[in-house]
C-alpha cells in the first residue's frame, strides 16, 4: 500500500525518460501526443490502487500467471509489457523507491482511492448502452474497463428508479446544470430508455415524445456524457462529499470534441471537485484550459476576490458559487510540460514573459497564437513600408 503521495519520480518509464511531479490540489500536465501523460497518470493509479486492481482482476477471473510483463500487459494494455523495466525504471514515491513487483506481492488495501476517467472514455458506451468489465478484450487498458465498469453499475442499478439522468436536482449544483445545459446540451435532456430490458441512454428533444440515439448525437455530446456519469459517481446525492475511500480525480484530456464555453462548465466541475477535497490530475492539450489555471493563479497571486472567480465563469452570486470560487482561491495548482525528449518541466509559473519558451509558451500550447501574431504583425509592417507616401 501506497500512502497518500505528494511526489511521484519515475525514470525510464515508457517515453519518459525523467520526470519529478510534486502534486497539486490540482496538477495539469501538457506536452505533444506520446510523451508519456497518460502512461505516467496510469502508472500513479497503479501505485495508489494497487490493492483494488488486483482483486478487480481476480474478481473476473484473470490470471497474470505472477509475471510482471503479463500484468504491464493486463494493466496498460496489449504491447505494453516492456514499459516498466525492472533494472532500468525508477519509481520514487516522497522520498522512498518502489519495487513494482514487490508491491504487487506485498499486503494490499481493498479500497479504492483514485478514480480515472480515461480519454478512451468513448468507448464506454455502445449505441447508448454503457459496457461492462467483461464486454473488452483482455488487451485493453484496465483504466478504460474499469471506467466503463463504473458507469455501467451506475446506469443499471443506481439509476434504476428514474429514467431520467440529466437534468436532475439532486445531481449537481443548479450553477453548474445550467452551464451544462447551455454550452453543451442546449435544452435536450438525457434520459434512459428501456430496449430488450437494457437501459440505453438517449438524448429527450425538445418536443415531446422525441428522442434522439446515440449515433445523431453531437461529438462533444458522446464525449461529454461518459465524463458527466464520472461526476456523478464522484459526487453522491447524500451529505457525503465524496465516494466511500476515494481521494483522486485522474481526468484526461477533458476538453475533447467541446466548444470553450463548454470547457469552462467542465473546468468548473472540477472547480467543484477541488471544493469537495479531491485532489485533481488533469491531462489536457487545450489553452483554454490552461488560460484557466493561469488565471486562477493571478487571482491567487493578486489577492482577488470571490466575486472575480464568479465573474471569470459568468456566475451569479449566491451560498453555493461563492462555496466553489472561495475554495478555488486556495487550492494550489501545478502544471507540468512533458516534452518530446523525455524529460518533464515544472511550467506552474506560465508567465508568458519567461525567458523559457516552455513556460512562455505554455508547453507548446499558446506557442502557435504567439506566431500567427508575429507573422501577421510583419507583414502588416512591411505592408506599410511598401505602400506610397
Amino acid at each position: 500500500m501506497i500512502p497518500n503521495p505528494n511526489q511521484l519520480s519515475v525514470t525510464a518509464l515508457g517515453q519518459i525518460k525523467q520526470a519529478d511531479i510534486h502534486f497539486g490540489d490540482l496538477t495539469v500536465l501538457v506536452g505533444p501526443q506520446a510523451t508519456g501523460k497518460s502512461i505516467f497518470l496510469q502508472m500513479l493509479k497503479l501505485l495508489v490502487d494497487n490493492g483494488p486492481i488486483v482483486e478487480e482482476l481476480r474478481r473476473f477471473n484473470i490470471d497474470w500467471q505472477g509475471n510482471l510483463g503479463n500484468f504491464l500487459e493486463l494493466y496498460f494494455g496489449e504491447g505494453m509489457a516492456n514499459v516498466y523495466a525492472p533494472n532500468t525504471t525508477q519509481l520514487v514515491v516522497d522520498a522512498k523507491t518502489i519495487d513494482l513487483a514487490a508491491l504487487l506481492r506485498g499486503k494490499r488495501t481493498k479500497d479504492e482511492r483514485l478514480f480515472f476517467i480515461p480519454a478512451q472514455r468513448v468507448l464506454s458506451l455502445r449505441d447508448g448502452l454503457t459496457r461492462p468489465f467483461t464486454d473488452y478484450r483482455s488487451g485493453d487498458p484496465f483504466v478504460v474497463r474499469e471506467f466503463s465498469e463504473k458507469l455501467h453499475q451506475l446506469v443499471q442499478t443506481e439509476f434504476g428508479q428514474t429514467p431520467d439522468l440529466f437534468p436532475k436536482s439532486n445531481r449537481l449544483k443548479k450553477a453548474l446544470r445550467d452551464k451544462i445545459d447551455d454550452h453543451i446540451f442546449g435544452g435536450f435532456g438525457l434520459k434512459t430508455s428501456t430496449d430488450r430490458f437494457q437501459k440505453r441512454m438517449v438524448l429527450s428533444g425538445l418536443a415531446e415524445q422525441t428522442n434522439l440515439p446515440y449515433l445523431v448525437w453531437s461529438a462533444g455530446q458522446r464525449e461529454f456524457v461518459p465524463m458527466l456519469l464520472g461526476f456523478y459517481w464522484l459526487m453522491p446525492p447524500s451529505k457525503t462529499t465524496r465516494r466511500e475511500k476515494l481521494e483522486w480525480v485522474v481526468i484526461e484530456e477533458p476538453e475533447m470534441g467541446l466548444h470553450p464555453n463548454a470547457i469552462s462548465a467542465v473546468m468548473l466541475m472540477v472547480l467543484e471537485l477541488l471544493l469537495r477535497n479531491y485532489r485533481v490530475c488533469i491531462s489536457t492539450h487545450s489553452p483554454h484550459v490552461l488560460d484557466v489555471v493561469w488565471a486562477l493563479r493571478q487571482l491567487q497571486a493578486q489577492h482577488g476576490r470571490e466575486k472575480d472567480v464568479l465573474d471569470l465563469f459568468g456566475l451569479a452570486t449566491n451560498q453555493e458559487t461563492r462555496k466553489i470560487a472561495a475554495s478555488a482561491l486556495q487550492k494550489q495548482m501545478h502544471v507540468y510540460y512533458f516534452k518530446r525528449n523525455g524529460f518533464v518541466a515544472d511550467i506552474s509559473t506560465l508567465d508568458p514573459g519567461a525567458a523559457d519558451d516552455a513556460v512562455a509558451g505554455w508547453g507548446g500550447l499558446s506557442e502557435f497564437s504567439g506566431h500567427v501574431g508575429d507573422i501577421v504583425a510583419r507583414v502588416v509592417a512591411r505592408r506599410h513600408q511598401e505602400m506610397p507616401a
